[in-house]
């Protein structure tokens, strides 16, 4: 088991970096996709809306081939692993736009309200008291998000990316034992996970604890 452990978990450093880089890339370009889905203007709205439901609908694998096999091949210069963080980028800020968006909604209007009452202009509103109690609701989607980001990285292998998937299937291959070297891929995915689930529970409790006093 050991002798299979070494090589698989080199990829580790691969699967977390391409998580936590689309994640953050994600989170950032949400914001603009969430305003945009909220503008006043229909056209915006529905571009944006559009845009949100065609990057969740489209599996992962294929926005990867699209990247890597089409624009990568015949526009632009793009390697395997930028072509994955941009990828799953992208994907993830369809989803973060609408955890953001849960976030807002589940703050009720009368909040904005009391704050336009207050003389605050709509910003001000959102910094000082929609957002932290939206906040409350964006924590555990975006920690619920990033977990399922990490698992779903997985297909980075197929197109060359050395993360622990790739690793476990090239061991495999030339082992033999695909059964217990899957085994131990799955548990250093959990072991991953793990973490990100601790701390998201963690600051929610913090959050609640914050609110209640």
């Amino acid at each position: 088991m050991l002798e299979y452990l070494g090589p698989i978990s080199e990829g580790i450093a691969a699967t977390v970096t391409i998580t936590a880089l689309a994640f953050v890339l994600g989170s950032i370009l949400g914001l603009p996709l969430l305003a945009a889905s909220r503008s006043p203007w229909l056209p915006v709205r529905a571009l944006a809306r559009f845009l949100i439901d065609l990057l969740r609908a489209v599996p992962p694998i294929v926005w990867l081939f699209i990247l890597f096999f089409g624009l990568a091949q015949s526009l632009v210069s793009l390697d395997a692993y930028p072509a994955a963080v941009i990828g799953f980028g992208c994907i993830s800020a369809a989803y973060m736009a609408e955890i953001y968006r849960a976030g807002l909604l589940a703050v009720r209007r009368q909040q904005w309200e009391a704050g336009a009452a207050l003389g605050l202009n709509r910003l001000q509103v959102l910094r000082t008291i929609v957002g932290p109690q939206a906040i409350r609701v964006v924590i555990p989607g975006a920690a619920t998000w990033a977990i399922a980001l990490l698992k779903e990285t997985a297909v980075v292998s197929v197109i060359g990316v050395s993360d622990v998937t790739f690793l476990a299937t090239s061991e495999s291959q030339r082992s033999g034992d695909g059964l217990l070297i899957f085994l131990l891929a799955g548990g250093i995915y959990i072991l991953m996970s793990l973490p990100l689930a601790l701390v998201a529970r963690w600051t929610d409790a913090r959050l609640h604890r914050a609110v209640a006093l």
